[in-house]
């Protein structure tokens, strides 16, 4: 304990004592957000609306400035919300027959031409795992002409364990679910249907059904384009290929090679996606501890507030609470934000507090936070966010998924050792978390960033304990009615935890350079477009 003392004092502007967390604040803050009444913080209705006036309220009561538009803590987000209705049909066609598939049982479907009705009968093909990666000598596509036509494809990217092809065993990109939307879209494909397996989307199909059963959002400015993009339930796909003459489980083997070609299958898609579609504004809620010397650079701390809200036409309990996704984040920005807000001292760079919205919906709020950032993207040092922080006592370990790949990273191993905590490697590199969280949107702009994180072991616990927890959270709670807040959590072990993230915060506004990308990294060609 004297020497993390020794470690905290000597970090601070002035030399201030170190701060205190507040363990309670913590656990009245995930309490608080994760309660019925913010209904399930769907962005754009009420509980999301109150979500946000409770953070901003939180950063006002700390003593920050607002950051937002207009003197305000908020940066409106223009969003379209598309809802498929139950009236959609969906239907493949083959020469043995006709398969009507059930929504949501079958199939997820969701228009991202923004309309209210998307009409398609077209033949399918079968593109593997739908990537074109030059850098690494792969084309699923083959000069196949998408015009007109559905794709259909698998998750995830070919297996691997060379780091100099596709990242070895970590996911890239390429291997996740937005990038077969947007790479078929381009190439002018009407529809896509992903295969789900379980093993290769790292989560079962109820996540996939809850997650596009309620309202799917875009940002207004944005211009997707496929009429339908779908998920298809495994055993759906063995059938449909079973009809076509061809083994899913083949297939998959030959989709592990260079050599694969785009077979057009002996099938159709007839569908009619039938959508809700509104125009609505959900908001960022944005506030600072202004610098000194270097104020008009800038380190970010980030959490979204927003999560899955409530299911109507669901018996039973309804309402997606999101205790841990992400209510704990945000209590974690908000004990950070009192934090710095209580220094003496300010740091020399201005340190920004950002809860963004429309994560669930793939990462909106940070994608426009992006696009429209308060300071340029060039005086951006660092993000630092946090997704999914769970309150099980002292962690033993952090992660931080990306950190290896900036500047920063040794920082952020000796902050860790001089806490008593170790590093942990991506548990599953394979499920590819780094393009799952809101750091990524600013990293595609040059920001180097990660989401910082617990690892899997916990002081008093067996080594296992952790683990065990991780896979029945994702198995039963993930993306669930009953991700909701237990008066049996452990708090007392999160104050490690922010006072190291609170040091990671303070070294890269104090320290005379700006964090960057290691040379080579997929994101530095962005960052030096950006600096000035």
């Amino acid at each position: 304990m004297k020497r993390l003392l020794l470690v905290l004092c000597l970090a601070f502007p002035g030399g201030a004592q170190p701060p205190v967390v507040d363990t309670e604040g913590l656990r009245n803050s995930v309490k608080t957000l994760a309660d019925d009444a913010f209904q399930g913080r769907a962005p754009g209705l009420p509980g999301g609306e109150k979500a946000a006036e409770y953070i901003a309220e939180q950063f006002k009561h700390h003593g920050l400035e607002p950051a937002g538009e207009d003197g305000s803590y908020f940066q409106p987000v223009p969003l379209v919300g598309v809802s498929t209705l139950p009236t959609t049909t969906f239907r493949l066609i083959t020469s043995k027959g006709v398969q009507d598939l059930r929504l949501w049982d079958d199939y997820t479907v969701n228009n991202q031409k923004l309309r209210p009705l998307e009409e398609i009968d077209a033949p399918i093909v079968f593109v593997g795992f739908g990537i074109h990666a030059p850098q690494y000598g792969w084309d699923d596509y083959k000069q196949v002409d998408l015009h007109g036509k559905v794709a259909l494809l698998f998750v995830n990217e070919p297996t691997s364990e060379k780091d100099d092809f596709f990242r070895g065993r970590a996911l890239t990109y390429a291997g996740r679910w937005t990038y077969k939307y947007e790479e078929t879209a381009r190439r002018g494909a009407l529809a896509t249907l992903i295969i789900h397996r379980t093993d290769l989307a790292a989560y079962p199909w109820q996540v996939v059904r809850n997650s596009w059963s309620s309202e799917k959002a875009y940002l207004e400015d944005e211009a997707p384009a496929l009429q339908a993009a779908a998920w298809l339930q495994l055993s759906v796909a063995q059938q449909l290929l079973a009809e076509c003459g061809h083994d899913l489980d083949q297939l998959y083997k030959a989709a592990q090679s260079r050599d694969f070609q785009p077979i057009q299958l002996p099938a159709r898609v007839q569908a009619k996606v039938v959508s809700e579609v509104r125009h609505f504004q959900s908001r960022n809620v944005l506030a600072r501890r202004p610098g000194t010397d270097l104020s008009e650079e800038a380190v970010i701390y980030s959490a979204h507030y927003d999560h899955l809200g409530i299911r109507p036409d669901q018996t039973g309990d309804n309402i997606y609470n999101g205790a841990l996704d992400n209510a704990s984040g945000c209590a974690i920005l908000l004990e950070l934000s009192r934090i710095f807000a209580g220094l003496a001292v300010a740091p020399r760079r201005t340190v920004l507090f950002i809860a963004t919205t429309a994560e669930e919906q793939g990462l909106l709020g940070a994608a426009y936070l992006a696009l429209h950032p308060p300071l340029p993207v060039g005086s951006l040092s660092l993000d630092l966010n946090f997704d999914m922080v769970p309150p099980l006592g002292r962690p033993e370990e952090i992660t931080a998924v990306g950190s290896e790949r900036t500047t920063f990273g040794l920082a952020l191993e000796e902050i860790a050792h001089s806490l008593g905590l170790t590093v942990r490697p991506d548990a599953h590199p394979e499920a590819g978390l780094y393009y799952r969280m809101d750091h990524f949107s600013l990293a595609q702009r040059g920001v180097p960033g990660f989401s910082v994180g617990e690892g899997l072991t916990f002081a008093g616990h067996p080594p296992d304990w952790g683990q065990k927890f991780a896979a029945d959270y994702t198995a039963h709670h993930y993306h669930q009615p009953s991700d909701e807040y237990h008066a049996e959590w452990d708090f007392s072990g999160l104050s490690t935890f922010v006072q190291f993230a609170f040091q990671l915060g303070l070294r890269a506004a104090q320290q005379e350079k700006l964090v960057q990308w290691l040379p080579g990294d997929e994101f530095e060609a962005a960052r030096l477009k950006s600096l000035p």
